[in-house]
């Protein structure tokens, strides 16, 4: 039992002993009708000697049960081995009174919690002649009392226990009373450390000075209740984005006790808020510069028509009337401001991303280096060149020529920035982007890039000037001293090549512009030197040109014509069909890749290979739509000649296509591929392809590829239609997913090789083959996403296969 519970004073008083040992009538009575107490005599040797009304109802013994019974049978086993009875009674003979609580035993055999009161009586003499003991039922009272102390208890474990929130109490003058183990985890002291300071040394220097900390504790006494967030301070000086309440405790009379203060560590959240704001704005940006870049590119395509017309009706103008000295000075005026327009039609396509590109895997070092002299004419001698190379510079796939103007672009918009000259820094080295630096950026993948920076000494920008930069034709410079395409350029032909571009300035310190191009691992290649050509290269070829506008088709039948070719015409691609089977012997298609019409350009011209074997084709266009560029990249085998384009750089151009088979042409700049001298023939003929593959669009842009690679292609949506095309007609090639509907795309090989045994299965997956899988027929691998020239290099390979087999 619980000692000091036992030595706790009863409050209710029991009747004096003097009144018991008079014998009034009056204690008597009250004696025996009080039912709140048990209330009777016990005999100097413990024996019961009364009983009461209250003793029938407490302690559940009637008079003729109990009287005469020692006293100790109302307590517990344990208080009676202990001894409790007799010390009670002891304690009340040399003391006269003794007061205790603690459990008694009900004649039922149940127990309750009593406050007893046991009182010495004593004869005239003064003698010890027993006691009388009160006893009251106080469980209740127990039971609220040990409520309120395990509700206390859970309290000091919940908060002891909550360590996400730093939880603690101020006294009214904002001195800490007590902490938490959350306060110790977040703000990084020890309770011995830190109680009784005041609270606003978690507060940084400027905020105390300013009274913050004052004006939290005056907001929640006049309120209730305070909440703010702002910086605090840590024990080892570092700060955190903190969440605060304060709440004002008081009594019920209205004094202020003290305040209740929580503070919560919200730096990540608030980290995860800006950065949402920032991919947000970064979305908005990319949603913008996608809607203006295609408008921008259709606005291209009728543009350069027009040029089109323009430059090559100039240009014959030009050789009629070449001794004429004022007419040749103005002919090549307006072929300037032509050539102008051009350049802006290519700078709005390089925003749009829309740049038929031809990328080849350089080490950038060389091509940096070999701009210094074009730098240098560009910048003056008043602009200081430092070019900084980092060792062991890693390769990347890029169109060089572009990135050349690029690069021009941003050494004059540098040397703009500073009038009065200064230092332009070209700086290459390795970067890593890694997952936190592109987590705003939807459209940049973490990895390895070569960084390309620009860096100047100019007057630099305002964070607002900044950040429209990329913005078409938004310039600073004066009117007529720019497009404010430059940047814009810059922006489209980066994000085309899969690269990043940045921009960090400040007004005064300049300006850098830094350009990341993703890494290749493949060997960089030497840069083809480029080589001048006299204009009057031509030919006796005979030319199909299809092409819808009938000005700018009248002009290229003239600059044909002029260059000595045969030139034959048509407006659409059904007509150059019709021209293509009447037999006359065409040496080149030359055809614009977007026409109206049911009959694609791309088509077309897979049928006119089919038609003429050794036709060469070559496309022009000022917009390709997609048609032969995909992924911002010219499509294996094409040559494109974009518009507007000059009499020189066409006749180059059918020069290069006509170049004489099996010697290698070295390629001028922008032009295709080197043809390799000694290359294995390929059989002539198309191969009969069926596609298996659920995806529409992956269906879809398959058969496209195939039939512009020059073969019959078919289609199946899963392993049960390609069963029945394969049943229905014969085919040389299965080109199959692995993952199909009903049947996995290993399957269907195998049911299709039982139809067809000479059937070639090229598996195009994402996934891996099993390794498990042991195969008994003729098979490739694609990994999907595959490149033209891959899809190709395997199809002719398997025409090669064909023919040796006797096919």
């Amino acid at each position: 039992m619980d000692t000091q519970n036992r030595n706790v004073r009863m409050t209710a008083q029991a009747p004096d002993a003097t009144q018991w040992e008079a014998n009034d009538d009056w204690a008597r009575q009250w004696v025996a009708s009080t039912v709140d107490y048990s209330v009777f005599r016990i005999t100097t040797d413990g024996r019961i000697a009364s009983w009461n009304e209250g003793g029938i109802r407490i302690e559940g013994y009637r008079p003729a049960e109990i009287i005469g019974q020692h006293f100790s049978v109302l307590y517990t086993d344990d208080d009676r081995r202990d001894g409790i009875p007799e010390a009670v009674m002891e304690s009340a003979r040399r003391h006269g009174r003794h007061d205790s609580e603690g459990w008694r035993q009900r004649g039922d055999g149940g127990t309750f919690w009593a406050s007893v009161v046991t009182t010495a009586l004593r004869d005239r003499r003064g003698e010890f002649s027993g006691a009388v003991q009160v006893v009251r039922d106080v469980s209740e009272n127990r039971r609220s009392h040990e409520a309120v102390i395990e509700s206390e208890r859970r309290f000091r474990l919940l908060v002891q226990g909550v360590t996400d929130y730093a939880i603690f109490m101020l006294s009214p003058e904002g001195c800490v009373t007590n902490w938490n183990s959350g306060a110790r985890r977040i703000k990084g002291y020890t309770e011995e450390e830190i109680v009784g300071s005041h609270f606003s040394r978690f507060y940084t220097p400027e905020d105390a000075a300013a009274g913050l900390p004052q004006r939290g504790l005056q907001a929640a006494a006049r309120d209730g209740r305070f909440e703010a967030e702002g910086w605090r301070v840590r024990s080892d000086g570092t700060t955190f984005w903190a969440h605060v309440v304060i709440d004002a405790i008081y009594e019920d009379d209205g004094t202020l006790l003290g305040f209740a203060k929580i503070t919560q560590d919200i730096t990540e959240r608030r980290q995860a808020h800006e950065l949402l704001e920032k991919t947000q704005a970064a979305l908005f940006q990319a949603q913008k510069m996608e809607a203006i870049g295609k408008l921008t590119g259709g606005v291209a395509h009728d543009f350069n028509n027009v040029l089109q017309v323009l430059r090559g009706n100039l240009e014959l103008l030009e050789n009629r009337h070449s001794r004429d000295v004022w007419s040749r000075e103005r002919l090549a005026h307006a072929i300037d401001a032509v050539e102008r327009g051009a350049k802006l039609a290519s700078q709005l396509l390089a925003f749009g991303r829309r740049q038929a590109l031809r990328p080849v895997v350089v080490n950038l070092a060389a091509m940096v280096r070999g701009t210094d002299s074009m730098l240098a004419r560009a910048l003056g001698e008043t602009i200081n060149v430092e070019t900084v190379v980092a060792a062991g510079l890693w390769n990347t796939l890029v169109d060089t020529h572009q990135l050349e103007n690029v690069l021009l672009n941003l050494a004059i918009n540098a040397r703009d920035a500073m009038p009065g000259g200064g230092r332009l820094t070209i700086e290459l080295a390795n970067a890593m982007l890694d997952d936190r630096y592109v987590r705003p950026l939807s459209d940049v993948p973490a990895g390895q890039y070569v960084m390309l920076g620009v860096t100047d000494t100019g007057i630099g920008m305002p964070p607002e000037i900044v950040e429209r930069a990329f913005d078409p034709f938004f310039t600073t410079k004066p009117e007529g001293q720019g497009t404010g395409l430059g940047l814009s350029m810059a922006y489209g032909f980066v994000k085309q090549s899969g690269g990043h571009i940045r921009i960090y300035s400040e007004v005064g310190h300049g300006t850098t512009v830094r350009i990341y191009l993703p890494r290749s691992m493949d060997t960089a290649v030497d840069l083809l030197a480029r080589h001048e050509h006299p204009v009057k290269v031509g030919g006796r070829e005979t030319i199909l040109v299809v092409e819808d506008d009938a000005n700018v088709q009248s002009t290229v039948v003239d600059m044909l014509t002029e260059l000595g070719y045969s030139v034959l015409k048509a407006d659409n691609a059904e007509q150059a069909l019709t021209v293509l089977r009447s037999g006359i012997h065409i040496d080149v298609l030359f055809t614009d890749v977007v026409m109206p019409g049911p009959l694609r350009s791309p088509e077309m011209a897979r049928q006119a290979a089919l038609l003429l074997p050794h036709l060469k084709i070559l496309f022009t266009s000022g917009y390709t739509q997609n048609a032969i560029v995909h992924a911002g990249r010219l499509d294996a085998g094409v040559e494109l000649l974009s518009k507007p384009y000059s009499q020189e750089e066409l006749a180059h151009k059918l020069r290069y296509i006509l170049g004489t088979p099996g010697e290698a042409i070295a390629a001028t700049a922008g032009s295709g591929d080197t043809v390799q001298a000694g290359a294995v023939p390929v059989p002539e003929g198309p191969l009969h392809i069926l596609v298996a593959e659920d995806d529409t669009d992956s269906l879809d842009a398959a058969c496209e590829i195939l039939q512009m690679l020059g073969h019959d292609a078919a289609k199946a949506t899963d392993a049960t239609q390609a069963m029945e095309r394969l049943r229905a007609r014969r085919f040389d090639v299965l080109l199959t997913d692995l993952n199909l509907p009903g049947a996995s795309g290993i399957e269907l090989a195998k049911q299709a090789v039982a139809v067809h045994p000479r059937l070639h299965v090229v598996f195009a997956s994402g996934d891996e083959l099993p390794d498990n899988v042991l195969f008994d027929f003729s098979h490739n691998r694609l990994r999907k996403p595959y490149a033209v020239n891959e899809l190709d290099d395997v199809l002719r390979a398997i025409q090669r296969a064909l023919h040796a087999a006797g096919r």
